[in-house]
């Protein structure tokens, strides 16, 4: 089993509230959540109106498929023209890791 673990700290367009941050980042955690079946949360900068860190994990038995779905969701990210992806990182763990 192979787990991967992918941040993404993005910088929003124009948005003055955490109001208006909400409206944008809930539908991309929905999108990700719904497109690529992963389990995905806005997990920092909470108090932040203009800064997200949207946290992506993904379980498989192949450690190339879970590069894969986290490699996709970091396009689909990068690819929002109302979002700046301002850094990725991935965490990788498998058997080997014990």
């Amino acid at each position: 089993m192979y787990v991967g673990a992918l941040e993404l700290d993005v910088l929003l367009g124009d948005v003055h509230s955490l109001k208006e941050k909400r409206s944008v980042v809930r539908p991309v955690v929905a999108e990700l959540r719904k497109r690529f079946e992963v389990a995905v949360s806005e997990a920092g900068h909470l108090d932040l109106h203009r800064r997200s860190l949207i946290g992506v994990a993904a379980v498989a038995a192949d450690l190339e498929h879970v590069r894969d779905v986290l490699a996709a969701c970091e396009r689909l990210v990068a690819g929002r023209p109302e979002l700046e992806l301002l850094s990725a990182r991935t965490r990788l763990v498998g058997p080997e890791d014990e």
